[in-house]
This record gives C-alpha cells, sequence and structure tokens, in this order.
C-alpha cells in the first residue's frame, strides 16, 4: 500500500504542481485541499503518512495546522514550504516539530528528496516505538 500524502496550499497552481511532482515522480498517494480547515478534517477521517503545508494561508497557517494537529494527538511528520521565510519563522516551526522548511521556488529534486526523508523518518520512529513496545512486553513476562 501506497504511502498517503496530504498537500494544503491556498494557491491552486502550488498544489497542481506538488501533486505532478509527486505523482510522474513517486508511487506515493496525494490528497490535496486548499482550505486549511478541511486539511484537519481530512486528517481526522483519514490516515496520511505525509503533510506538506503552506506557511502563509487565511484561516488556518502551517504553523498553527502544525499545533492543531499535535493538539490532537497526531504524529505526522509535516514539511512547510513557503514563499516568506524568515528565519524567526523557520526557527518557530522547526521549534515545535515541523520536519522541514523549504523555501519557494524550490527544486523538484529537493522536495523529493526532503519527502523521502521525512517518510524513513516516520518509518524509523514507528518501528523504533514496536521495538520498545516488545522490549517492554517481553520485560514484563520475567
Amino acid at each position: 500500500m501506497p504511502e498517503k500524502l496530504l498537500i494544503v496550499d491556498d494557491e491552486p497552481d502550488m498544489l497542481k504542481l506538488l501533486s505532478l511532482i509527486i505523482r510522474e515522480k513517486t508511487p506515493y498517494e496525494v490528497t490535496t485541499t486548499n482550505n486549511p480547515l478541511e486539511a484537519l478534517q481530512l486528517v481526522k477521517r483519514d490516515d496520511y503518512d505525509l503533510i506538506i503545508t503552506d506557511l502563509k494561508m487565511p484561516g488556518l497557517d502551517g504553523s498553527e495546522l502544525l499545533d492543531a494537529l499535535k493538539a490532537e494527538g497526531k504524529d505526522i511528520p509535516v514539511i512547510i514550504i513557503t514563499a516568506y521565510a524568515t528565519l524567526e519563522s523557520a526557527m518557530e516551526t522547526m521549534g515545535k516539530g515541523c520536519f522541514d522548511f523549504i523555501t519557494k521556488p524550490f527544486r523538484k529534486e529537493q522536495i523529493l528528496l526532503t519527502i523521502d526523508k521525512a517518510l524513513k523518518w516516520s518509518k524509523l520512529q514507528k518501528e523504533n516505538e514496536e521495538l520498545r513496545e516488545q522490549l517492554k512486553s517481553r520485560e514484563a513476562q520475567q
């Protein structure tokens, strides 16, 4: 089963571009929305392996979306993309647990490499958690 990616950006052209890049070069399943509030509903209804979101969006920005995901207990890697990068915004979102912060315009290879790294990191996190649970279970049996 391919990994599922959710892309959130208020710019339809960016949604189309990212979706096209990912669909052409990867086996990942892509869902897009230009409404960050809808993104929260999509994440509640379905399991996603990775979220790519714009930082500046009306209604709920990428940093607030990251906060909302954490508040829901969703441990999904989030990549934030923005055309308005500042050192402060990068430090703030990375401090909140964002996986990576990419400035627009970005190269196709850069976003694909970052997606790959985020998915591998997430898989390792899940394997680590499973191994910890197995170890706890074995220690409890002894």
